[in-house]
């Protein structure tokens, strides 16, 4: 376990040298490809009157990240819903209106939009391996659909979905009719079971379809007190990639690397000694001293170290 002194040491270990604008950032550590969930930057401001796009690339290179799972709401407006009500409240008429409005966006706007972001990634030199998109309830089958052309106009390869087991099975006719892989992302709710939280829930999933897979949050699953070596070894095959990060068991809280159960580093050696081509990728989610920037160096240098 390391002290948050140490922690913080590593981040100046882990530092890119300069880049040579336009050349790709290699993702590639001994074999391992290392990346970040793009949430891990949901801090950052946006450009005034734009997506959070700009921001985003910028915080990539900075942290000399090459291939990042793009978070859907950082690639889409924001509207806006009003305060919240207490839960159980119906939602308000400027939440109802908001949430049409993001349908309306998405359903509409050219997917053109989104091969100009796809652009600006291919520029600073990263690759968007999966779009994270997760349709919930409130969903229609179209919105659903629209997702997958995003995806492709993005140029990923996967969509990861944080949902639940009732609207996979929505998902499920569309991935076939598109022909890609959609990877269940588990939390820690281990008392809901239309949640995807158990080893049983994501084997749920993928009895939908075989175009299902995994993305496995080794954070949320050690939190669960679920054992992620044990489960990576059994379904490596079904695992596209996994989330990064420390919990401690018993729903315990997100820590910096180091400090919590989760076997980060132990998941890394696995990868890396194994040659599966699962991907690894810093999701930042623990409350950090410093910036999202400075907070994601430190977790890419904990992960390059692991790997040495």
């Amino acid at each position: 376990m390391y002290t948050r002194r140490e922690f913080g040491k590593m981040a100046f270990a882990g530092l890119a040298l300069p880049r040579i604008a336009g050349a790709a950032i290699n993702p590639i550590v001994n074999g391992v490809r290392l990346g970040a969930q793009t949430y891990s930057f949901r801090e950052l401001p946006r450009t005034p009157g734009g997506d959070a796009i700009d921001p985003v690339i910028k915080a990539c290179v900075d942290c000399g990240i090459g291939e990042v799972e793009l978070f859907a709401p950082q690639v889409e407006p924001q509207f806006n819903a009003g305060a919240r009500g207490r839960r159980g409240d119906p939602p308000s008429p400027q939440a109802v209106k908001a949430r049409e409005d993001l349908r309306k966006w998405r359903l509409e706007t050219p997917l053109d939009h989104f091969r100009d972001v796809k652009k600006k990634f291919d520029a600073a030199g990263i690759t968007i391996y999966a779009y994270n998109y997760s349709p919930n309830p409130s969903f229609t089958e179209a919105e659903i659909d629209r997702g997958f052309e995003m995806a492709r106009a993005l140029g990923a390869e996967i969509i990861t979905a944080s949902t639940t087991l009732d609207v996979a099975k929505r998902i499920a006719p569309l991935a076939e009719k598109h022909r890609m892989a959609v990877a269940m992302h588990g939390h820690s709710n281990i008392d809901d079971p239309n949640e995807f939280s158990t080893p049983d829930s994501f084997a749920a999933a993928m009895k939908l379809s075989k175009l299902f897979k995994v993305n496995l949050d080794i954070g949320h699953f050690t939190a669960a007190n679920f054992d992620a070596l044990d489960y990576i070894r059994q379904h490596h095959a079904d695992i596209t990639n996994l989330h990064l990060k420390d919990r401690k068991k018993n729903q315990g809280d997100n820590v910096p690397w180091g400090q919590g159960d989760t076997p980060i580093r132990e998941a890394l050696q696995l990868l890396k000694k194994e040659k599966w081509p699962i991907r690894a990728y810093v999701e930042y989610e623990y409350r950090g001293a410093g910036s999202p920037v400075e907070e994601v160096k430190k977790c890419m240098a904990f992960a390059k170290a692991a790997l040495a």
